[in-house]
């Protein structure tokens, strides 16, 4: 009999140990792993493993460990990101001058004022990709030759624009890519409102003679979509021949209108190489959008909250008008049969089975599908045939999905047995011999005919034989708005009342078990499901779900009673790998027994609380923050006094900081009316890291938990 031999690091080849070390933040690279011996210290230097670096999460280094790590790099790094290292100082961005070879640079959420970048540009003579933020100030005329130069050659540029200005656009003449978030509050902190007459004697117009690439981003405002239609305005003269992809979106119900919309549309046709396009609700007619789509393949399609356009995206996607329908990779429907909700609305106001079927059959290669704010109802049409298949058995066709948003009514699989069960108790309630059940919310248990057999389950668990690879999952309930503010005002507009869709109230905790089929899930966000009664079913969920990431619920069951408290506090005991967690509940108690239970996640990176008219327990959220040793980020907005929230938020940041510095402790009363003001202080990179929504496919802009 052979001798068992162990095998030690020692014995891996060197390809197989640079493959591990890949994994390794290149910060423990060059401070820990590399002073292991002399070989692992050849490794780490390896320009395979120096090459690409990020630096965005490491959220323990303060400026003299930057420094330090830059200088070790300087020689080797060839792409840098410093995105949202917001708790830098800005004398930081002086050592990125040392890495002379670096091409891709993304410094966005960093303190960079004009002097700064300019000599940052001065510095990086290969420089062809740049991120960053102009901030209030920001004076294009600063740079110097130099830098203006150095901008000319480059090819990629991101801007975040925190205040009106075309920033350093109208130097890059060169640019084949172009990316543009606007963040622009519409009023200053002292109540003046914003005008885009500031950028009166800034440079011209820019000119997009190369780009390949645009897309935009807006916040809610006015100035956001001013500001974007003058960048926009070269447009209405010339469209750039190479233009393939074309990606805006502004939130809220009346985006501005823009009268070359489909002039843009006619050019499009033109070359046949489209590969992404989405443009707001007011923008494009159903001709145009024809015109747009014929003869191209594109890869990313969005159509949110545009229901005048729902009859011609499926005729261009089912009936010939796009050339390979096999070729479209994400496809965002948000809302796009959106209209003023009643229990009668007709079927053509809803997703029908023949069109999902045939939708599916067609765009074989989807890897993000979103239909949030749209309906389907199992059922619901006496004349479709009795084998006509569910939603989710359609669904379950696409072997390469990737993630998904879903209505809640989604799941059901129709309210006909639930509506004779109804009548059934009614019946039994008058007799006085049982207690009429709330609808839809029957406990979950595990072992059950319903768990066993998935009587009111079938087309979810459908869903979960067929899409195998499924990571990010939502599903999202009619009528949730958030309670903060940020994007309030155009949810509050896009949106029907809750609970008003029986097919909605029929999801509950076996439909939230039978989610745990997902075995791959690594996202998950719950919202709006008045039908959840005790959680049991989540519970379950995430015992088989055992590499969630990150979990989202908000608003379910009663929003007078947390009713599934109990369920709740057993899922943060078993999500041992959640780094992000965001909860929202109107009368959610977080107390000793609530954060005992949330340090069982010990590798949370994120929490966020938002409860209307919750409360917290101080020294019970201190510990929370101690013993989860990798929280950077706790956020909560609850019913609780200013002098207690201040207190906490100056404890955590007085305690952890110095060992956390890029912690971010925002603790404040939801209603207060200053917290508009604090949350704009927020950094966008957390804003944007800790999403409710995540699945909006085609580049759209990301909805902030806030």
């Amino acid at each position: 009999m052979m001798a068992s031999l162990a095998v030690g690091m020692s014995d891996l080849s060197d390809e197989i140990l640079l493959y591990i070390l890949r994994h390794v933040s290149v910060c423990d690279l060059l401070a820990n792993v590399s002073s292991v011996c002399q070989r692992l210290q050849t490794l780490c230097r390896d320009k395979s493993l120096l090459a690409h670096v990020c630096l965005s999460e490491e959220y323990t280094m303060d400026d003299q460990r930057v420094r330090n790590t830059l200088r070790q790099l300087s020689n080797h790094v060839q792409s840098l990101s410093l995105n949202g290292v917001y708790w830098l100082s800005g004398g930081v961005m002086d050592s990125v001058s040392r890495c002379k070879a670096v091409t891709r640079l993304d410094v966005s959420g960093c303190r960079l004022t004009a002097l700064r970048l300019s000599r940052l540009l001065a510095s990086l003579p290969l420089l062809r990709s740049l991120a960053f933020d102009v901030q209030l100030g920001f004076d294009a005329t600063k740079l110097s030759g130099e830098a203006v130069d150095r901008l000319s050659r480059l090819a990629e540029l991101r801007q975040t624009l925190l205040t009106p200005s075309y920033g350093v656009v109208p130097c890059c003449a060169q640019l084949r890519k172009l990316m543009l978030q606007f963040d622009i509050s519409d009023v200053t902190r002292e109540g003046i409102g914003v005008s885009c007459h500031l950028m009166v004697g800034q440079s011209s117009v820019p000119h997009y003679e190369q780009l390949e690439e645009f897309s935009a981003r807006l916040a809610p405002g006015e100035v956001n979509q001013t500001l974007l239609l003058l960048y926009l305005a070269v447009f209405s003269v010339h469209v750039p021949k190479r233009l393939r992809v074309f990606l805006v979106s502004i939130p809220g119900p009346n985006p501005a209108h823009w009268p070359a919309a489909p002039s843009l549309a006619q050019s499009l046709s033109l070359r046949g190489d489209l590969e992404a396009l989405q443009l707001p609700r007011s923008w494009l007619d159903p001709s145009s959008l024809k015109r747009a789509l014929e003869g191209n393949s594109p890869k990313h399609l969005s159509f949110s909250r545009c229901p005048a356009l729902w009859p011609q995206v499926f005729l261009s996607l089912l009936d010939g008008g796009v050339r390979d329908a096999s070729r479209l990779l994400s496809l965002n429907l948000s809302g796009i049969n959106l209209v003023p909700y009643s229990e009668c609305r007709g079927t053509e106001d809803q997703l029908l089975p023949t069109n999902m079927s045939r939708l599916v059959s067609s765009c074989v290669s989807l890897r993000h599908l979103n239909l949030m704010h749209t309906h389907y109802h199992h059922e619901h049409d006496n004349n479709l045939p009795p084998n006509a298949p569910h939603l989710c058995a359609s669904l379950a066709q696409l072997k390469h999905l990737r993630s998904l948003t879903l209505p809640a009514c989604a799941l059901s699989d129709g309210i006909q047995s639930y509506h004779s069960a109804t009548q059934t108790s009614s019946l039994l309630l008058l007799r006085g011999l049982k207690k009429l059940p709330r609808v839809g919310i029957q406990n979950y248990r595990v072992g059950s005919p319903t768990a066993t057999h998935g009587d009111t389950t079938l087309g979810i668990n459908q869903l979960a034989t067929g899409c195998l690879h499924l990571e990010t999952l939502e599903i999202i309930g009619p009528g949730f708005v958030s309670a903060l503010p940020r994007l309030e005002p155009c949810a509050r507009a896009s949106v029907e009342p809750r609970g008003m869709c029986a097919w909605a109230r029929a999801v509950g905790d076996s439909h939230l078990a039978a989610i745990g089929g997902f075995s791959r899930l690594r996202r998950l966000t719950l919202a709006g499901l008045p039908g959840i009664l005790r959680g049991t079913g989540m519970a379950h969920l995430v015992t088989q779900c055992k590499d969630l990431r990150a979990l989202s619920l908000a608003n379910l069951g009663s929003l007078k009673i947390m009713n599934y408290n109990s369920a709740l506090l057993e899922v943060f005991r078993n999500c041992s790998q959640l780094r992000e967690l965001r909860l929202e509940q109107p009368y959610l108690i977080a107390n000793l027994n609530f954060f005992d239970a949330l340090s069982c996640c010990s590798r949370l990176q994120r929490f966020c609380l938002i409860s209307r008219n919750g409360s917290f327990e101080a020294l019970a959220a201190e510990l929370f923050v101690e013993r989860c040793s990798q929280l950077v980020m706790c956020h909560m907005f609850t019913g609780g006094t200013l002098v207690a929230c201040r207190n906490l938020q100056k404890t955590l940041l007085d305690r952890f900081s110095p060992k956390r510095p890029g912690l971010s402790a925002v603790i404040y009363p939801i209603q207060h009316e200053d917290l508009p003001s604090v949350i704009r202080d927020i950094p966008l990179t957390l804003l944007d890291g800790m999403t409710l929504f995540q699945s909006h496919v085609a580049q759209p802009p990301r909805l902030s938990p806030w």
